[in-house]
Parts: structure tokens; C-alpha cells; sequence
């Protein structure tokens, strides 16, 4: 079983050092099998530009075996040859944008289905912003102004990205239409890896982590481990 990284968005600019390498060690290192999801920018045609980036990014960070997959759409989702490649990859991120069409991308898809067996064989799986959302097992998608159910990848969660610019502005909202749900406020800059003992979290970057549970709200700095279920 692999790790998970959760980050809160502005995922390339220059404070994600800590919680990307981190999740490229946990991958297997500078020469781990680096995979780029850009599908969420498709919308609005910025994926080739957000994929070069992460690229960039993680090249920048040592990574030596990186690339962004033209994974955009419903069609290409179901592409065997980049099923295959999902499969065997050692580390998946999956960048922000749009993410009610980034999990309408990958709900029942074969490469959601490729990006699970990569986890459970030893991979990191993660995202940030609406990459991050979708693994949830609900996420609020701001375009249209509705909650929609996620890939269940962290389940019984939702996350607020960019919690510490405008993601904070949703929780009194969630709060009262996801009364069971254990909210996640990210902040930006900032991730979240279970490479705690026993599984916990950990605090990676600038920012804290907010969990809005059960009636009360904690906050986790960097270092710190936290778990979502006491």
C-alpha cells in the first residue's frame, strides 16, 4: 500500500519543496516513475502549459524520470497505452482546475482504476487543489456551486483548498449540508502525507491544516502528525 499527499494549491511556487520531496522519496527517489495529470485544466485549454509546469517543478526537485500525460478527457482516460503507464508509475499527481470535470474524467475510468492498482502496489497518490478534491468522498465544486460526490479515495472527508486565501468561505456552508463529514481545510503551499506511525498525518509547507470535526475546529502546523479519525 502506497502513501497519500493532499496539498491546498499554488502547488509550483516555490513552498512545496518539503512536501514534494518528500513524496518523491517515498516514491523511490530522484529516479521514482513520475507521472503528471493536468486534466483539470483541459476546461479552459491550460493543461499543456500546467503539465510543463509540474514538469518543471519536479525536475527542479531532482526528479530525472517525470512527465505530463495527455490525459484530459473521457476518451483518454481509456487509452490502454497511458492505462498502462498509470499502472506502473510510482508516484501520480493530479493538478488543479476544474474538479467537477477532473472526477467526471476519472469516475469508473480504466485509468482510475490503473491509478489504484499503482497505490496498492507502493505508490504515492496525490493532488492538489482540485486534484486533491476529488479523492474525497465529497467535494464542493465553486463553478457551479454545488456539492457532488468524489472518487472516495479518503473517505468520509471534503476538502477546502486554498483555505487560507477564500476555501475558508465554504466551510460554514459544508458544515450544514455535510453534517458527517470530517472537513479539510488546506492551506496553500501546504500538503498533507499519511506517513506518520500508524498511518497518521503529517503537515508539510507553510500553512496549517484545519479539521472541522465534530463540532469543533483543530489546526495543525508543520511537523505536526494528526489523524482524521479520533
Amino acid at each position: 500500500m502506497g502513501y497519500i499527499l493532499l496539498a491546498g494549491g499554488a502547488e509550483f511556487g516555490g513552498h512545496m519543496e518539503v512536501p514534494d520531496r518528500r513524496a518523491l522519496e517515498l516514491a523511490g527517489g530522484s529516479d521514482a516513475i513520475l507521472k503528471i495529470i493536468p486534466a483539470a485544466a483541459a476546461p479552459d485549454n491550460n493543461h499543456r502549459r500546467a503539465g510543463q509546469n509540474g514538469v518543471n517543478w519536479f525536475e527542479s526537485l531532482g526528479a530525472t524520470n517525470v512527465t505530463s500525460l495527455p490525459l484530459i478527457d473521457r476518451k483518454s482516460a481509456s487509452d490502454s497505452s497511458l492505462v498502462d503507464i498509470l499502472r506502473r508509475s510510482q508516484l501520480i499527481y493530479m493538478l488543479g482546475g476544474f474538479p467537477h470535470y477532473l472526477e467526471q474524467t476519472l469516475t469508473g475510468s480504466p485509468s482510475w482504476q490503473a491509478m489504484l492498482t499503482a497505490h496498492d502496489s507502493g505508490a504515492v497518490l496525490g493532488g492538489s487543489s482540485a486534484g486533491a478534491m476529488v479523492l474525497c468522498e465529497h467535494y464542493y465544486d465553486p463553478f457551479e456551486d454545488e456539492i457532488h460526490k468524489g472518487l472516495g479515495f479518503v473517505p468520509g472527508t471534503c476538502i477546502l483548498p486554498h483555505h487560507d486565501t477564500f476555501g475558508q468561505s465554504w466551510a460554514g456552508r459544508l458544515l450544514q449540508e455535510l453534517p458527517s463529514a470530517i472537513l479539510i481545510g488546506i492551506d496553500e503551499q501546504t500538503g498533507m502525507l499519511n506517513d506518520a506511525p500508524g498511518g497518521r498525518w503529517h503537515v508539510y509547507g507553510r500553512g496549517m491544516v484545519t479539521l472541522y470535526r465534530g463540532g469543533r475546529t483543530i489546526k495543525f502546523g508543520p511537523n505536526q502528525p494528526f489523524s482524521l479519525t479520533d
